[in-house]
């Protein structure tokens, strides 16, 4: 609704054990990126300096340049490989959430890097669309939020906290009898999660194309922005930087100037302005990836450009895609060719 959507929920059950795995086979990096080879695909870390941020060399980027390499299919190999060796956001499942978290950044901490987590549970999550679920009730969430704290500990983490939680109550999209009990849940989690050593976290906060940001000052603050480290934009949505940043900045004025995130794994070609309105933000084409992950970013109060949607994943099932968060190489390849 109003371009907000597109989440796309990401079970990472699958993932987590090769994680905890690569916990303990994964050496530290030098800076230059040579160390941290995965041994199929060959991805390494990025230099520390600029991007902190772990790249997964098992997750679905680098299990498909291993596929394309060993079909002989170079030049797709080296098309998924721009995505394969950037960091993205690991997208804690519902069952796990202390083992997810704990093979994550375990795994992160052994390469010296930060694990980027993106939290998307939050009961009545996504309004019952393509991504819906979450947990079943408030103490159902807490108890999550709870595992996802005692797996991270004392190690680096940076949070992504409920994507579209706080636009889809002030959208209307999410029930009024929700509401209060939503900004409850995600106050205490930005408690809980703050709370740790090495953790910082951004709340969701829409994107530059939603509607009037005047009407998501007070909820983001009634939803506890003030306690977070920042917030997030664009999260899974294709709106340019330079929009997210003014976007981001209007905001920041209003809550404390808070510092933010962007995602800009799909931004490179800015948002698509054709077909049904409603679903342009449901698996667009002729889309290409942004600026790669980094904390040195062309303003002060942007914090680092994140991938924090998967490029390659699915936003749903919708223009010939498979469910939402499931891999689709195709669009992958897509994403890749219009970069350049």
């Amino acid at each position: 609704m109003y371009g907000s959507r597109g989440a796309g929920f990401r079970a990472s059950v699958a993932v987590v054990g090769m994680a905890l795995l690569i916990a303990g086979c994964s050496g530290g990096d030098d800076g230059d990126g040579e160390k941290d080879r995965a041994s199929g695909s060959g991805i390494t870390q990025q230099p520390n300096g600029t991007d902190p941020f772990w790249v997964n060399p098992e997750g679905n980027a680098a299990a498909q340049v291993a596929a394309y390499e060993k079909a002989g299919k170079d030049k797709d190999a080296k098309l998924i490989r721009r995505i394969a060796e950037q960091p993205t956001g690991e997208w804690i499942g519902p069952e796990n959430p202390e083992q997810e978290a704990k093979g994550f950044t375990e795994a992160a901490e052994k390469a010296d890097r930060d694990a980027v987590l993106v939290l998307y549970n939050i009961p009545h999550r996504d309004c019952g669309q393509y991504s819906g679920g979450g947990a079943a009730d408030g103490d159902a969430y807490r108890a999550w939020i709870d595992g996802v704290a005692r797996g991270i500990g004392d190690r680096p983490a940076t949070i992504v906290l409920e994507p579209d939680a706080v636009l889809h109550v002030v959208d209307g999209c999410t029930p009024e009898e929700f509401h209060e009990e939503r900004y409850d849940l995600l106050k205490g989690a930005i408690e809980t999660l703050g709370a740790l050593k090495n953790t910082k976290v951004y709340l969701d906060a829409g994107n530059a194309g939603w509607g009037d940001p005047d009407e998501i000052y007070d909820p983001l603050k009634w939803a506890g922005v003030e306690q977070a480290d920042g917030f997030a934009v664009n999260v899974s949505n294709f709106y340019t930087t330079e929009d997210s940043i003014a976007y981001g900045k209007q905001l920041s004025s209003k809550i404390g100037d808070k510092p933010f995130v962007i995602d800009t794994s799909r931004n490179g070609n800015g948002p698509w302005s054709e077909g049904d309105e409603d679903e342009r933000w449901c698996n667009p084409p002729g889309r290409a990836l942004g600026e790669t992950p980094t904390t040195k970013t062309a303003d002060p109060l942007v914090d680092a450009y994140l991938w924090v949607k998967r490029p390659g994943e699915s936003d749903g099932e919708c223009k010939g895609g498979p469910k939402a968060g499931e891999w689709w190489p195709e669009y992958a390849l897509d994403l890749a060719r219009a970069s350049g």
